[in-house]
């Protein structure tokens, strides 16, 4: 019986392993439009991703996967030989390079919630490793952070398959599993149990091989300087989604970005708050609900984090997601998730309550923030946090967050940079990708429209260049339709 039961199981796992390596017969190639990595594309407009204005009329020369020539499609001279196509009415823009992006998404939260046993264990998320990858890459996003991981052997897996060319995505920079402390109300989060923790927390997943690393909610000032620490040891940087430790207590830890701004995770301001203690979201709320950013309190935080070189992510779809009236998710996104992803989502909005104006309040204070930061030197990121209530999917809630940026007061071109260069930059990444010029990277994205005049024609994805390969959105985004909170 016991070897009989050891045949079964050995079958069942080749049986698995056969329809694993069968699943993508053609790997990333399959969704491919595009497959010469040189090409000339003529009488485009350029978007560049400096915050200059757009250029018309353009010729962009893609040879082996590198821009090696663009400019004025008049006196711009092609290769003989190399492939020319025509895309008068439409732009290229720079990939996206997403900086608060996951590969996991809260499929069921409202389900969770609504249990007779509550949050038991705790709020459980799902991995999303084969939808988020292609979803990211079909909306443009060409290089991306996870910032912050659930299952980081399956995140490091997904890495290496794109790199192989065995599935299609974006360029990952991974993020470790949370540095979280004690308190959490996820189930799949472990909990610090000191400084000393954090440092080897930080050794180890540094050694495996991950590139980044995300302190959350519930650490504490000694946890959070340890890993700082720890992290610039190994020429790392760590960011924040904190709660426990204030902005000013972060800075003077060693943070090197802090995620989603102040008026959502910056404690500092709360009545009779505690050390390494994160308050009720009701009195967060409180203290920054009568704030405004011309106050010298918030002058002076600005202040310190220009001075100390602390970027701050813009995460505003997650938050936007918590607003009464906002537009409801588009027919798109609706169509990309699975029945229970789409139910709880639908089941949160239905009970929101539409008389409470507070959300709105905080949400506009939170973009009044973003503006005052960037207009005074700060280096603002870009992301979508494709979590919360479930209504923010990954790949589009990028674009969305970029639309975001304009409603906030950005110019489209402004916000078009904040979302590729300024993620490139803090990633370090600078001189290969973020920007539309000579020998950089061919990491494109070419849209139907002018979004720098109508920046909701970011969404109008025609191809995806990466490495100067081509990629087809409508067949990504056909391959996980119905698939977002399953896979």
């Amino acid at each position: 019986m016991c070897t009989r039961s050891r045949w079964l199981m050995a079958l069942g796992l080749c049986g698995l392993a056969s329809l694993s390596s069968g699943a993508e017969p053609g790997g990333s190639a399959a969704y491919l439009s595009i497959r010469d990595p040189s090409i000339a594309l003529r009488h485009i407009e350029i978007i560049d991703g400096t915050g200059a204005a757009a250029l018309a009329d353009q010729t962009l020369i893609i040879v082996d996967g590198r821009i090696a020539a663009v400019g004025p499609a008049a006196s711009t001279a092609i290769p003989s030989g190399l492939p020319v196509r025509d895309y008068a009415g439409y732009a290229v823009l720079p990939g996206l390079v997403g900086m608060h992006d996951h590969l996991f998404y809260t499929a069921s939260r409202e389900t969770q919630r609504s249990s007779p046993a509550g949050l038991e264990p705790g709020l459980v998320v799902n991995e999303i490793p084969y939808s988020a990858p292609r979803l990211y890459l079909a909306a443009g996003v060409t290089t991306l952070r996870t910032t912050g991981s659930i299952e980081p052997y399956t995140d490091l897996k997904v890495r290496s398959r794109i790199e192989a060319g065995a599935m299609p995505g974006p360029h990952l920079d991974v993020t470790a599993p949370y540095l979280e402390g004690r308190g959490t109300i996820f189930a799949q989060m472990h909990e610090l149990a000191g400084p000393d923790e954090a440092r080897k927390f930080v050794d180890y997943w540094a050694g495996v091989g991950m590139t980044s690393f995300k302190a959350y909610m519930n650490i504490t000032r000694a946890e959070l300087s340890a890993a700082a620490a720890a992290a610039h040891r190994h020429g790392l940087r760590i960011t924040g989604h904190l709660c426990s430790v204030s902005w000013p207590e972060a800075i003077v830890a060693g943070i090197d970005d802090l995620e989603h701004g102040p008026v959502y995770t910056d404690s500092e301001f709360v009545a009779g708050g505690q050390p390494d203690h994160c308050p009720e979201r009701t009195a967060m709320v409180a203290s920054w609900i009568d704030m405004k950013v011309s106050d010298p309190q918030i002058t002076r935080l600005i202040r310190s984090l220009v001075d100390h070189h602390i970027a701050v992510t813009s995460t505003l779809p997650v938050f936007e997601n918590t607003v009464p009236g906002r537009p409801a998710m588009q027919s798109r996104a609706l169509a990309a998730m699975s029945g229970e992803a789409r139910e709880s989502y639908l089941t949160y909005r239905a009970l929101m309550d539409p008389a409470d104006s507070t959300p709105a309040k905080l949400f506009r204070t939170e973009m009044d923030f973003e503006r005052a930061f960037a207009a005074a030197g700060g280096l603002l990121l870009a992301g979508p946090d494709p979590t919360g209530a479930g209504g923010v999917l990954p790949g589009f809630g990028d674009q969305r967050e970029i639309e975001l940026l304009v409603e906030a007061g950005f110019s489209p071109v402004q916000a078009i940079e904040i979302g590729t260069r300024n993620g490139a930059l803090f990633l370090r990444r600078q001189d290969d990708i973020g920007t539309i010029a000579q020998g950089k990277r061919a990491d494109l994205i070419l849209v139907k429209g002018d979004p720098a005049t109508h920046i909701e024609q970011i969404e109008n994805v025609a191809v995806v260049f990466k490495d100067g390969m081509g990629y087809d959105p409508q067949r990504l985004l056909d391959s996980v339709r119905g698939q977002v909170g399953i896979r």
